[in-house]
């Protein structure tokens, strides 16, 4: 059975810049092959130093396509909405423009709806079937990532590549589902902290019983620092 490959860095930071690196160096291959680079994010605390450091790499921009691995149902500029920190890490601070980081609907009154058409954006861009670059995914102490929740139906929709979940937390959230996640050429962790040793074990055995370990583990890397792989067996660059 593959499992993620896991790379333990001395601390958070270090995690996130060598993540930094990673997506830097998937942007300049995939423009390389094939004149564009799809990449979907994550939100959370988690990534926020890695899109900083993303900052300063050497990447084509303007040949970017970012897409949004999951969010709140919220207003627009809401502080625990995604795409504000998206929008703080990366507008402005490089060549990206508005129209290059699609946003999750969110707004729209009809979430389903909604969800549909954001199927469609992803496939304009990634065509039918539709296969993105690069998935970064983080990982929740209860084993969620994205935004498929233990217990919630969107764990198990398999005919839809968006979906929206029950409340969560006090939110609705769309979401990319599993199909979308495992079609991904690859799939970038970075999971860091102490409380998430033992749901980043149960990611690398490929637990079933927890979202996360749903994932298809096949050409995915974990960046994790040492506290969050205390239970796991450890690679390190």
């Amino acid at each position: 059975m593959s499992a993620p490959h896991l790379e333990t860095h001395a601390d958070a930071a270090t995690a996130a810049r060598a993540a930094a690196g990673f997506i830097a160096e998937c942007a300049r291959r995939a423009v390389a092959d094939r004149g564009k680079f799809l990449v979907a994010f994550s939100g959370g605390s988690t990534p926020m130093e890695m899109l900083g450091a993303l900052v300063a790499e050497d990447i084509s921009w303007r040949k970017l396509h970012i897409f949004q691995v999951d969010e709140r149902a919220a207003p627009r500029g809401h502080r625990e909405r995604n795409l504000t920190q998206l929008e703080e890490s990366l507008i402005g601070t490089t060549p990206l423009t508005l129209d290059a980081l699609h946003a999750m609907p969110v707004e729209q009154a009809d979430l389903d709806a909604a969800a549909r058409h954001y199927a469609d954006t992803i496939a304009a861009a990634a065509g039918s079937s539709a296969v993105l670059d690069l998935v970064h995914l983080g990982l929740g102490e209860d084993g969620h990532t994205a935004s498929l929740i233990p217990g919630d139906a969107v764990v198990e929709i398999s005919d839809r590549d968006v979906a929206v979940t029950e409340a969560y937390r006090g939110h609705r959230r769309m979401t990319l589902t599993l199909p979308m996640l495992d079609r991904a050429r690859q799939r970038l962790w970075l999971v860091t902290g102490s409380s998430k040793a033992a749901m980043l074990a149960r990611l690398i055995a490929s637990d079933k019983r927890i979202p996360a370990g749903r994932v298809a583990a096949k050409d995915s890397v974990i960046f994790a620092d040492r506290t969050a792989a205390s239970e796991s067996v450890c690679t390190t660059p």
